[in-house]
């Protein structure tokens, strides 16, 4: 995707970023930016560049080809002027797994100028009640909550959150979605990885997605809808069923119900057993699938109707089979 003018005050700014482990690309020519107040989603399959590009926005490492900005400066060379204008939420957390929760929140918070209230972090984020367990003894979840409190305790200008409610429960989930909009509200640059389509959905301002190195789409998430050919009033079927059905023939037996106007039916099995029609649904249409799924046999344990979604906008981007 060729590159285009910076946005007018944008806190990041990639251009051209190559970074190879040994001969290989993993990051490819891949060029994007983020604005302050908005959330800008990266999303990928896994091995598509998009946490090797990350790291190099946050100084981690450095880029083999390409520029990386943040906030108009270098994360490398500027490390040092950076490090207390930007919050970074690593994956794996990156905590000291030695000492008590919230002592290592508050020593964080004590090496910024104009720290957030601690014990409002630890109410929003529900640190209370792990305050005193040390990081190495904290679920997965626990250890997220604890890495997103450290990441904007410091009041950044931009935050990197990569996978944010990634092993949290529907509260903490929530809370984290909350806190994300709260940030952006106060005019703070979001850049956000995550797998969860439902998240980015939410979440999401710009959404750029990243496939073997390089950036392949991008856009608001209305916007990567509207391009993907989805004609209007498109809609897809989910239903659960027996792995490993046979499919051909399933989008001609829909088609036939379109009253002979050949509409176009995509179908996938995105995981086994699961399974996404994608085309104009219908009652006939919706009729058809369920023949054909007696026909074989196939007993649908659970079938929902409902519009494309970023997960199918993705699917069809990177392609629905495992690398």
């Amino acid at each position: 995707m060729p590159s285009s003018p910076a946005l007018p005050g944008a806190a990041v700014v990639v251009r051209g970023l190559v970074k190879r482990y040994g001969d290989r690309a993993v990051v490819d020519g891949l060029s994007l930016e983020a604005a302050p107040g908005q959330v800008t989603a990266v999303l990928g399959p896994n091995g598509a560049g998009k946490t090797t590009t990350i790291e190099c926005c946050e100084g981690l490492r450095a880029p083999d080809e390409g520029t990386v900005h943040v906030l108009g400066l270098d994360p490398r060379t500027d490390a040092a002027a950076l490090r207390p204008r930007v919050g970074v939420m690593l994956q794996d957390g990156g905590l000291p797994t030695g000492v008590r929760a919230v002592e290592m929140l508050r020593h964080v918070a004590a090496m910024y100028a104009r720290p957030r209230d601690v014990a409002e972090l630890v109410e929003r984020l529900g640190l209370a009640s792990f305050a005193r367990t040390t990081v190495r003894r904290l679920s997965g979840g626990q250890r997220q909550r604890l890495a997103l409190a450290a990441a904007v305790v410091g009041r950044p200008e931009v935050v990197f959150l990569d996978e944010p409610s990634a092993g949290m429960d529907p509260q903490s989930r929530l809370a984290v979605w909350e806190l994300v909009h709260e940030l952006r509200a106060d005019g703070v640059a979001i850049v956000l990885t995550t797998h969860l389509m439902d998240e980015a959905e939410q979440l999401a301002d710009v959404v750029h997605v990243v496939d073997h190195g390089s950036v392949i789409a991008s856009g608001t998430v209305p916007d990567l809808l509207a391009s993907s050919g989805t004609p209007d009033g498109e809609t897809s079927v989910r239903f659960e069923a027996p792995a490993g059905l046979p499919l051909d023939g399933l989008s001609s037996a829909l088609g036939a119900a379109g009253a002979g106007t050949g509409p176009r039916w995509t179908v996938a099995e995105p995981r086994p057993g699961s399974y996404v029609v994608t085309g104009p649904a219908d009652p006939a249409a919706v009729a058809a699938l369920t023949a054909w799924l007696a026909d074989r046999d196939a007993l649908v344990s659970s079938l929902t109707v409902g519009r494309r979604t970023l997960e199918d906008v993705f699917l069809d981007l990177t392609g629905r089979h495992l690398r």
